[in-house]
This record gives C-alpha cells, structure tokens and sequence, in this order.
C-alpha cells in the first residue's frame, strides 16, 4: 500500500504518515517564517540549556548490551523527519540486522544511532516528531533484543520551539520502537571500546557555548582523556564550510578542541596541560548532501586538493544530512578550507592553521547536483516550482493581478485619462510597442549590467542576481501583461461593454502571472549563486529521492572505519502486519521496490590518535 492508503491505517500504526514539505508553498512559507523569526527573537530568553545544567548528568557507555565489547558499528544520520516514504526507507535500512549494499557486502546493524539534528520538520512540536520521526522509526523497528542505543542532537529546527518538544521526546529515557534512548540532555558524551570517543555538541542556532554544557564536558569528558585517545565530534551544522564566507563561524568548535579535547585545566597545579588525545573524525548533517574533506598532511606534495590520496593519518570532516529531507546541491562547495580562516577574530587558534580539502567523491556529485538544480525552472519537469509548491502560481497570479492594476491606472494617468479601460481602449500602436520594449527592457537590464560590469572589472560575466533583479523579472511581466491587454482590446469590436475589457486585463494578468511570473522567479532562483535564495534551487524542489547515511565500525585494532551508504530511491510501497506483544504495527518494504544501497565512495579509514615517542 502506498501513503495515501497508509493513512487509512494511522490508528493502528499509532502516526499518520506526512507528504514531504514543499519549503516555498506561500502556506508553508509564511508558517516557516514566523517561527524562524520568533525563534530569533526569542532564542535568548527560550534557550533551555541553562535550565539543562539542573538536570542529572552522567558519562555514557555504548554498546548498552554488550558494556565489554571491543568493537563496536555506529550509525550516524541527520536531517530526517520529513516526508514519511524518504524517512521510513532510512529508517528500514538502518533498522535491518544486517544490511547487504551493493549485493556484496553485509553490514551489521549499528549498536549506537545518532541523529545528527533537525528530527523533524518545519517546526518541533510533539505532533510533529510523533508522525515525521518516531511513529516511522517505531515501525521500522518494533523491539531489538540487543537494544541499540539512541542518541540525539537538535538542529536549528529541533530548537524553533526552544527545545520543549525535544526534551519530552529524547531525554526521558522512553525507547522509540526498539531503540533506547539514555540521554538527559541535549549534548552528550559517550565512552567507547578501543580508547575511542563520542561527543555530541548543541550549539543552539550556531552561538556560543553555554555554560552548563562547558561544565559537562569539563567534569565528564577532559578528565577522562589519556595520550592516545580519539574523538568523534558530532555537531549540527557543518560550521568548517559556513567558515568559507563567515570567517568566526568554526570557532566555537575549535574552541572546544583546543580547550577541552587537546588540553584541560589543572587545578592541583593552576595550568592548562595536554591531555595527547584528539579529535579525528567531525561529523554533521545540516546541508542534505554528502561531502568530505580530508586533512592536508606535512608530507602531502603538490597537486589538486581533491586528488589527495587515502591514509589513515588524515583527520576528516563529514557531512552527511540525507536522513530524508529534501536533497542538497554540492557544486558551490569550497575547494580547501583552512580552519580557523586567517580573518577569523579568535584569540587563540593554531597557526598555521590545518588545511581541509575536498574530497573527489560527493552525493549527488558536482556535475549532478548543477543538473538537478535547473529543474526549477523546467516547466516539464515534475520538480517544477510551481508544480512542486501547492498555491505558490496562485500568489503569483494574484501579485500580478494587483500589480497590473497599478500600472494600468498609471498607464492611463500618463494617456492623460482616469479610467483606464479608456486608456487600454484607445491606445495606438506606438504605445504597443513601447510597453512591448519596457517589458523586454526589464528582463534584460540585470543580464546587461551583470554582464557589463563583469567585462569592465576584467572577470567573468556574472548571472543576475539579488532582490531588485527580481523586482525587475516581475515588473517585466506585468508590463508584458499590460501590452496584451492592450492588444486585446485594440481588436475586440468597440461596441464591447467596458466590464468585459477590465475581465479580460484581469484574467490576462493572472493566467501569465500564474505561469510567466513564477516562471521568472524560478530562473531568478535558478541564477542566484549564493545565500539563502540559492539554497532554494533544491529546497523549493523537495527530491525526496537520493538519500543516505554513514556507517562506522571501531575494530579491535582500534582503527575507525566509515561506511558511506546512499539510497538512489526510495521505496513507495509497503506491507503492514501486527506484531505480538507490541501496540503498534509493523511496516516492511515490498520486498521489489526496496532501493538498492550502495557506497558513495570507498570504505575511508581512520587510525587512532599517534601517541608521541611510543
């Protein structure tokens, strides 16, 4: 059965399956919105972190059935409270007892899941998190005999309403189907077999650190370091890539490396010493993509930073946000990143600082993902905007209607008439075709100044972009509806009652804004290379295909492995049975449509902490 018939069957899987949000749907934008910008204003006074320093808090160890393992798999995935078919084919795979990718290799379940932020989507609230992440998690794991452990982080959605339903949900020690849940808190450390570590980070909407969640990590984490130790650092947003154009974004993380991983404060001697441990792996979702850098050694000899060849030495940063919302475009990601920038305005930051390069292999990769993105503006393509976001050809519609309103009385104002079904009714040819050539003029004007001033300054032409090329695109439009109104009414009999000219220009000027003015701004969308408005290229889309996660294993030898995973579908039918002893029913994949997994790219290894001299 498919969602829609799943629907049907809510009371007995205890959650009501969600359609993917459609991010610039004027409903759904509007809502988005208010909450972003209440969280904004009010993040201050709603943040639940201080009130979390009163709260128990406790190291954590993992595996939870097997506390004397020396090996351990992990799964880590972010970004996955969206719509329920991309979520719950996640939610499968993670959930399998042994997961076969490719057909040729099987991976065991991971013993610990971290969800890496944003659970769910637009906006936390209880409802939210049972339908989008809980109810499909449950389903897809009913009970575990092995009782993997689950741990969280909240992502900026998570915190829109200052965490309340975070908390309730995660911190109470509830299991979700046959995952347990131990935390009580929204950061976390947990110890881990062959001397390695896992730290879970809550920078709040990306500021600072506060002070309980220090004190936690100075009492439960620092003092336990020993020269050799390895850490994986798992954050909510890939702030060593946001550092490429906001040079202080990194340093709250870099902060907590140097202060709290590579060296603790004394206070038998009142100094600060190194601790010989070491952050090796940093781990993120956030971006709804899959991209690695790969640290720069001393003995690496020139070439292109993606050509970096594999060695276990190398520190790596990951972020993989495929856990089910919509896909990510990677084709404007840095090349190299030297972490903290040289303009960054921390005090204390190593110098030189490391360089991290991009690596060959991303999801989608660059060639795609650029692909992907023109389907924005492809009327054909079921991803066009105004296919793909219910309502939003009906408020460009309207806008075009009030907008054509505007200019005609302008219009007739400047034919020296008030009214301007006159206006229309009288106009000749030459003011046919200077209305024809202000339109054109409008839409060409950015392309003519971008390009100019590209040709002028010696650099490459650049697409037209910004808040007035988009007032621009729409004013082109409007005028361009104008003229055939103008036309219209040039041929229609003059006998023609003036009611039936005004129905015309408002029916011409909503049909072409429908289209003609959502067309423009899709391409507007299209040309924006930067900012929020670029990220909207894929946002505004909603692919629900082409999703992923990571999985890692610690081996006895204490080196880390990590497992890049990606489904290239995603499956939209299901089978639901009852399971004994259990109150909610169970979901499984027909078996037919379930997507085949396969590695983003080659198994990457990592070797635990060098210590010196030994």
């Amino acid at each position: 059965m498919d969602v829609h018939e799943l629907r049907k069957h809510a009371a007995a899987l205890r959650f009501t399956p969600q359609e993917p949000v459609r991010w610039l749907a004027p409903k759904e934008l509007a809502r988005t919105a208010v909450k972003v910008g209440l969280a904004a204003v009010f993040a201050d006074y709603a943040d639940k972190r201080e009130i979390q320093g009163a709260l128990q808090a406790e190291l954590l160890r993992a595996p939870l059935a097997n506390p004397g393992a020396e090996e351990i798999w992990i799964d880590f995935v972010a970004d996955l409270g969206d719509g329920f078919e991309a979520t719950y084919s996640v939610a499968s795979a993670l959930a399998a007892a042994r997961l076969a990718v490719a057909g040729r290799v099987l991976l065991p379940r991971g013993s610990l899941l971290v969800l890496g932020g944003d659970q769910v989507y637009p906006v936390a609230s209880t409802t939210a998190y049972e339908d989008r992440m809980k109810g499909p998690y449950r389903a897809a794991l009913p009970s575990a005999p092995d009782q993997p452990l689950m741990l969280v982080l909240p992502g900026n959605h998570d915190w829109y309403d200052g965490l309340t339903a975070f908390l309730r949900m995660f911190a109470q020690g509830r299991p979700i189907g046959g995952w347990q849940t131990r935390q009580t808190r929204s950061y976390f450390a947990v110890q881990l077999p062959q001397r390695w570590w896992l730290v879970g980070l809550d920078s709040q909407l990306g500021s600072y650190f506060d002070d309980p969640q220090r004190r936690y990590f100075e009492s439960y984490l620092s003092p336990r370091l020993l020269p050799g130790d390895s850490v994986i650092v798992c954050s909510a947003a890939p702030t060593w890539v946001k550092s490429n154009d906001e040079p202080n974004a990194f340093n709250s993380l870099h902060w907590f490396d140097r202060n709290i991983i590579r060296t603790r404060f004394n206070r038998a001697t009142g100094i600060r010493e190194d601790t010989g441990a070491s952050i090796r792996l940093w781990l993120t979702g956030d971006k709804h993509h899959y991209a690695r850098y790969a640290e720069r050694l001393p003995d690496d000899g020139p070439g292109s930073d993606d050509a970096l060849p594999p060695d276990p030495r190398r520190r790596q940063m990951v972020t993989c946000g495929l856990g089910g919302a919509f896909l990510a475009s990677t084709h404007r990601l840095p090349n190299a990143l030297p972490l903290p920038p040289a303009t960054s305005r921390m005090r204390e930051k190593d110098d030189p600082p490391p360089v991290f390069a991009l690596t060959q292999h991303t999801y989608p990769d660059a060639e795609e993902s650029r692909s992907l993105a023109r389907a924005i503006a492809k009327p054909w393509s079921r991803y066009w905007l105004p296919r793909r976001n219910p309502g939003f050809a009906v408020l460009a519609g309207a806008l075009q209607l009030v907008l054509v309103l505007m200019t005609s009385g302008a219009f007739a104002l400047a034919e020296g008439r008030l009214n301007p079904v006159d206006a229309l009714r009288r106009a000749g040819t030459d003011d046919l075709l200077g209305l024809l050539c202000t339109s054109v003029a409008l839409f060409a004007l950015p392309f003519v100044f971008g390009w100019g001033n590209g040709l002028l300054r010696g650099r490459r032409p650049r697409a037209p972009s910004g808040a007035i090329v988009a007032v621009l695109f729409q004013s082109a439009v409007t005028v361009a509806a104008l003229s055939v109104a103008v036309a219209v009414a040039r041929s229609v009999p003059p006998s023609w009652n003036g009611f039936w000219l005004l129905a015309i220009l408002l029916v011409v000027a909503a049909v072409m804004g429908a289209f003609l003015g959502s067309q423009l701004f899709a391409l507007w969308v299209l040309w924006t290379d930067r900012g929020l408005v670029a990220e909207w290229q894929m946002s505004g889309q909603s692919i629900d295909d082409r999703k992923g996660f990571v999985r890692m294993h610690i081996a006895l030898d204490g080196t880390l492995t990590l497992y890049p995973l990606a489904l290239d579908g995603t499956c939209r039918d299901w089978l639901l049975e009852e399971v004994a002893d259990t109150p909610a029913a169970w979901l499984r994949p027909v078996p037919e449509t379930l997507p085949t997994v396969r590695f983003i790219e080659e198994p990457v290894v990592i070797m635990r902490t060098e210590v010196p001299g030994a």
